[in-house]
């Protein structure tokens, strides 16, 4: 699908992915960012959503990969998480090429809001526990669970996506943060990734702008995941909290008012 945009503009949606790389590598939740600039870039929903997918698979490739360098994810003990995640992200993008437009246009600024919120006033768990659970049928039961509950909503929708997996995996595995952290970016990946091809396929990703995004997202999440893995991400919660729900009610009076 083609859409003009001016140069100023797509600088700004660079812009608006570095910031969100930085943010979703330490915490998740750049899609909270990112959506609701591409739809007041004058995107409609589901293009807004699968060049938004185009994009983030960038960033969530590259801290993946950052967290995976530095021993903070391991693969082999995350297989039906990758499997349940890929089929939930399958599921999820189907189901959204089905909503109609109108109906995205007014559910998409309230789920932003209710995600925000519930970002904000969640308690997350302290960093007691730096080892993987023990590989038990619980486990593998919960593993099917959380990936395919998370990759449906990632495949559907999105935002908040890398806060759900972080905050219910420091529940469910009892991991600390970093370890939580490293699991929820590369699951991300996989339900981004997943998603994209069918976005791709149903002709709704923008290339010119998605690349672009991208390539800021990367050094946003590279430069993220490292202050992650260093500090933790605490200190950037506030404001980036603030910043979305102003997004989001700007989004939201649009559409309903």
């Amino acid at each position: 699908m083609e859409l003009a945009l001016s140069t100023d503009l797509i600088l700004i949606l660079a812009a608006v992915a570095f910031l969100a790389g930085f943010v979703d590598a330490i915490a998740g939740g750049g899609g909270l960012l990112t959506i609701p600039a591409l739809l007041a870039a004058g995107l409609p929903p589901h293009l807004a959503l699968g060049t938004n997918k185009l994009a983030a698979t960038f960033g969530s490739a590259t801290a993946s990969f950052t967290f995976y360098r530095k021993k903070l994810f391991q693969p082999g003990a995350w297989v039906r998480s990758f499997w349940a995640t890929l089929i939930g992200a399958a599921l999820g993008t189907l189901a959204v090429n089905v909503v109609e437009v109108a109906w995205l246009e007014k559910f998409l600024p309230l789920l932003i809001i209710a995600i925000a919120f519930h970002s904000l006033f969640s308690r997350a768990p302290k960093e007691d526990q730096h080892q993987l659970p023990a590989r038990t049928p619980s486990l593998f039961r919960r593993q099917w669970g959380q990936g395919l509950t998370i990759g449906f909503y990632d495949g559907f929708a999105g935002p908040g996506t890398g806060a759900f997996w972080t905050a219910s995996s420091m529940v469910l595995y009892r991991m600390n943060i970093l370890l939580s952290s490293g699991l929820a970016r590369s699951m991300n990946f996989v339900s981004n990734a997943t998603s994209l091809g069918f976005f791709i396929a149903l002709g709704h990703v923008h290339f010119g702008i998605g690349i672009a995004m991208g390539l800021s997202l990367m050094a946003g999440a590279w430069l993220g995941a490292h202050s992650a893995i260093r500090f933790g991400g605490r200190f950037i919660r506030p404001v980036f909290i603030t910043m979305v729900v102003l997004i989001a009610a700007k989004l939201a009076w649009q559409a309903w008012l």
